[in-house]
């Protein structure tokens, strides 16, 4: 099939089989959040799902806030996502004293490079293109549920009203257009960046700041870099 039959019916909602190429560097997506600029407000959360009828209490995209203190000897981690950040958060109930910092870090699928999501299902319903997203074909998935379990940043969940495995896609109907992400497009502080490998804004980002990827040990090659994160997270 060609690429560009492929891309219509994948924005027409009705996708099929097929065995990418193996992608082309400078076509590749990546992207970026400075966590130090995410302020938690959840509109990220609230366009995703409404850019992608997302069902209540699911999420594609989430925001995690990270609480370190200190009782004068030992750091503890406070780790909280209520609602998944869609309604922004409380304020805290912590002697601020010992509070050393605190910070938001906002979750997504990572779109590895080496998705372990990608080799456990038994039915070829999960798939990388050549733009290096990673896509599920919902009529081919059966819901067995192996690339949740497999997914070690706890991308995926089950929509049970579809009976298939869900998850963000970089709102791949929109990218394919020139477009951005929603969760993108909505962010008041500019924390989330998106683009391709060869843009010279996101190699300019790469190049000069201080990037990480989550769990490096698990040599999954994640297209979502971090900056701004404490040892808490990554």
């Amino acid at each position: 099939m060609k690429r560009r039959e492929f891309i219509k019916r994948v924005v027409a909602g009705s996708a099929v089989i097929f065995f990418m190429k193996p992608a082309k560097s400078e076509d590749v997506f990546v992207y970026v959040v400075d966590s130090e600029k995410c302020i938690g407000c959840g509109s990220c959360v609230r366009a995703c799902r409404a850019e992608n009828h997302v069902p209540e209490e699911k999420y594609r995209t989430w925001v995690e806030r990270y609480v370190v203190t200190s009782d004068g000897e030992l750091e503890n981690v406070f780790v909280e996502s209520p609602h998944g950040g869609e309604f922004g958060f409380e304020e805290l109930d912590i002697d601020k004293d010992k509070i050393l910092r605190a910070y938001f870090v906002p979750k997504l699928c990572m779109h590895c490079d080496k998705p372990p999501c990608v080799k456990v299902c038994p039915v070829n319903a999960t798939w990388i293109t050549e733009e290096g997203v990673v896509l599920i074909d919902k009529s081919h998935c059966i819901g067995c549920k192996y690339c949740i379990q497999a997914c070690p940043y706890g991308a995926r969940y089950f929509n049970h009203h579809e009976r298939v495995v869900d998850k963000c896609t970089w709102c791949y109907h929109r990218i394919m257009r020139g477009m951005k992400p929603a969760c993108v497009t909505v962010c008041p502080t500019g924390a989330r960046i998106f683009g391709k490998i060869s843009d010279e804004h996101i190699q300019k980002v790469l190049r000069e700041r201080n990037v990480r990827i989550l769990k490096p040990e698990l040599n999954t090659r994640p297209k979502v870099f971090y900056e701004n994160i404490g040892w808490e997270v990554w």
